[in-house]
């Protein structure tokens, strides 16, 4: 892939159906979808100073595409294990399968998250829900970016949606585990704090990161994801 990622091989990266990734290990037929990784609806460069472009080059096409490229060899030998009614095999291969799939979920909806046009304060529908359940978009702030920093080693902090009480909830997920498939929250917006992220701009300052990224989210995107996540 080149250094920037050209407008005229966007395709937008469809968060549809993605919380079922892991989920099509278990599918019974062996010409499976094969999963890819998505082209960025922006530049490389496009999310500076807050996020540098050697960081979101490494991060997209070394980082994503391993996870995509290792799930993709997991669910292969899952499909064979379950051909041979190898159960053995089958839990063997879990760890791998939650790992490299979560990373292709939690990273497809990242960069989404993010838009070079992005930062400011959401509006309609999501504002309102923020309101309702933070007080106010400021508290909301400040709790998801505590619970982000606070993360041990690595992982991710999220604004998801509840289903059941209809409200929002920041929650933090270890390593690669998806938001929806470890808690149940539908994942509408998510930081990224593994050291690979930031640590090249930021160094171990992870907590001037966090600050930062906030100047790059697509609120248009997060309040999208809201509706489709009420449907």
């Amino acid at each position: 892939m080149n250094m920037l990622c050209r407008s005229s091989q966007i395709r937008r990266c469809a968060a549809v159906g993605l919380s079922h990734s892991l989920s099509l290990a278990s599918a019974s037929t062996p010409s499976r979808h094969k999963h890819t990784l998505p082209d960025l609806m922006y530049d490389y460069g496009a999310l500076e100073p807050h996020i540098s472009a050697e960081i979101m080059q490494l991060h997209h096409s070394k980082h994503h595409a391993t996870y995509v490229n290792n799930l993709n060899v997991t669910q292969e030998k899952y499909q064979e294990a379950l051909a041979k009614g190898d159960v053995t095999t089958q839990v063997a291969l879990q760890p791998a399968l939650r790992f490299n799939g979560g990373g292709h979920i939690n990273h497809t909806i990242f960069w989404t998250n993010l838009s070079p046009n992005g930062g400011g304060e959401p509006q309609g529908e999501l504002m309102e829900a923020i309101k309702r359940d933070f007080g106010s978009f400021q508290n909301m702030k400040d709790k998801m970016s505590a619970a982000t920093v606070a993360v041990q080693g690595s992982g991710w902090g999220w604004l998801g949606f509840d289903k059941e009480s209809g409200r929002l909830r920041i929650a933090a997920c270890a390593n690669q585990d998806p938001l929806q498939g470890t808690t149940g929250l539908i994942p509408l917006l998510g930081i990224d704090v593994w050291e690979h992220a930031y640590y090249l701009q930021y160094k171990n300052v992870r907590p001037d990161y966090v600050k930062a990224i906030w100047n790059v989210i697509s609120w248009e995107n997060v309040s999208d994801r809201l509706k489709d996540a009420k449907k």
